[in-house]
């Protein structure tokens, strides 16, 4: 046995175990991209870098063999920066997007390729859920969101963007009386808890944002109770927007949704500074302000720090200078997009179940995103090569009336699904985001034209993203693959390819899933994903 030290920690390891091996025994965590236990060991990423505690130097860990009395350091300043200069390098020759432009350009930050691809293959059920992560109010947005996603969509390039927001409404209009209010043994916080019915909410005002906080809220099992000084419920939605552009059938539905997941609506009430001492903040928990009126008459005016635009609130909480009181929507600023005021909803309701829960409160933080500029011509045949040559889709019967459930498919065909399909399992993004990494650091000149090899039928390659790492090509030599992958080129521009001049789908047959599986970043991964 071999006696070693790394980060002052004593570790006795078997002679042939390295120093990466020997500090992840020990429960010391050294990041690595291009190790795999049991196979080859290609220190291409240079990330499990450590510093010889006696000598100074750097080296790569994954490679190097435990021998006795060694001392490393995985964690000072010297090689926390080697380590993201390592990233940054990995970067300047990486071509793809993690995130897709029109998931970018949403305010809501939803999922939109996915939501696509659901579509396409006829799962509108499964699509629904996935719009409801972000947007409380779909069929709505689906009528008169602006959408800037489709600003942002690389078929635009092409033809024309993709029609993102008929799609939404489509997913939206097929279910739109599928949700019912969920048992209350089924009311369940992060933690698998059964919440507390019993704590409740107030919410003023039922406009877009009231509303989409209302619905995230209920989901997490408050009981949440929605004041409004109108008749009815929608605020600006119902009484601002004409029946040509936003059917009121379409926002009863929405509330109707809502009012399923067993929230209270107690319309004809306008609040005043009198009632809302004695009948709100005494007895909720909470308290979301929603109203969208900024003027200095409101009577919220006369409690709460208001600036030139409204109501002060912290920016990504929507906290108040009051704790477990929150402002969200137009309240705060004038929102020209109700998708705007929907994902504040929804972060205001975030907020609020921390501060029900005791949790400090968290502003949102997007995390390491890669992407480059717009595609050159000689990319559109291989972004196509995930879609349909089909050009925009018209509503048969009309904007108004929407797509039918076909036309919604085929339009749902034409996304190229720009973004990574290992959005979250991509070793590179991840490690990036934590170093914090300057992504444009080290680009010079001209990239690389994006390729994807698309014939395997259940994998694709795309070459622009792989680190060289091997571990492919080892895994379909261990595994006996007829014909496996090989490294074509040399230096700079060697690639990782099927040998003997055959196609992927000939290279690696029963090794596929163990290949992407292993695999650091998206430049292999399944189809379906």
């Amino acid at each position: 046995m071999i006696q070693l030290k790394i980060d002052n920690i004593e570790i006795q390891v078997s002679e042939g175990t390295t120093v990466l091996e020997a500090a992840r025994q020990a429960g010391i965590h050294i990041p690595s991209m291009c190790y795999k236990g049991g196979h080859e060991n290609h220190p291409s990423c240079m990330v499990c870098l450590v510093k010889d505690k006696k000598t100074g130097n750097i080296t790569t860990s994954c490679a190097l063999p435990a021998v006795e009395g060694m001392e490393y350091i995985s964690n000072d300043p010297l090689v926390i920066d080697a380590r993201k200069e390592a990233l940054e390098l990995l970067m300047s020759d990486h071509v793809g997007d993690c995130e897709a432009p029109c998931s970018l350009a949403c305010p809501a930050n939803m999922n939109i390729p996915q939501m696509n691809r659901l579509i396409a293959a006829n799962k509108f059920e499964e699509s629904l859920k996935v719009v409801k992560e972000d947007i409380a109010l779909p069929y709505v947005l689906g009528y008169i969101c602006p959408a800037p996603c489709e600003k942002a969509c690389r078929r635009k390039q092409v033809d024309d963007a993709v029609s993102v927001c008929l799609l939404k409404r489509s997913v939206a209009a097929e279910h739109k009386n599928s949700v019912a209010k969920p048992p209350l043994s089924q009311r369940r916080g992060e933690g698998g808890e059964v919440l507390n019915n019993g704590v409740a909410i107030a919410i003023i005002g039922s406009g877009p944002a009231g509303l989409a906080a209302a619905y995230y809220l209920a989901k997490y099992g408050y009981s949440c109770v929605v004041f409004d000084k109108n008749e009815k419920s929608g605020g600006t939605l119902r009484y601002s927007i004409p029946d040509e552009e936003l059917p009121k059938s379409v926002i009863d539905s929405e509330v109707d949704i809502i009012q399923g997941l067993g929230v209270e609506f107690r319309f004809n009430t306008p609040i005043s500074t009198e009632n809302f001492e004695s009948e709100i903040r005494n007895k909720f928990k909470a308290i979301i302000i929603a109203t969208g009126d900024v003027s200095v008459s409101n009577p919220m005016a006369d409690l709460f720090q208001f600036t030139k635009t409204g109501i002060a609130a912290e920016d990504g909480t929507f906290s108040t200078s009051i704790p477990g009181i929150f402002a969200c929507g137009s309240i705060i600023r004038a929102q020209k997009m109700a998708v705007r005021a929907v994902a504040q909803g929804k972060a205001a309701a975030e907020s609020a179940h921390r501060y029900l829960q005791g949790k400090p409160l968290e502003k949102p933080s997007r995390r390491f995103n890669s992407r480059f500029d717009k595609l050159v011509p000689a990319e559109f045949p291989e972004y196509l090569k995930e879609s349909v040559s089909d050009t925009r889709y018209s509503p048969k019967d009309g904007y108004l009336k929407g797509f039918s459930r076909e036309e919604a498919i085929q339009e749902a065909m034409r996304c190229m699904h720009c973004d990574c399909r290992k959005l979250d399992s991509c070793k590179l993004r991840s490690y990036s985001d934590q170093y914090k990494v300057d992504r444009k650091k080290y680009l010079i000149g001209e990239r690389k034209l994006m390729t994807k090899h698309y014939q395997h039928e259940i994998v694709v390659y795309e070459p622009e993203k792989c680190i060289k790492c091997g571990l492919c090509i080892d895994i379909t030599l261990k595994n006996n693959e007829l014909i496996g992958l090989t490294y074509i080129g040399r230096g700079f521009d060697v690639r990782m390819d099927a040998s003997l001049g055959a196609n992927m789908s000939e290279a690696i047959t029963h090794t596929a899933k163990l290949c992407v599986d292993s695999c650091p970043t998206g430049a292999l991964s399944m189809k379906k994903e």
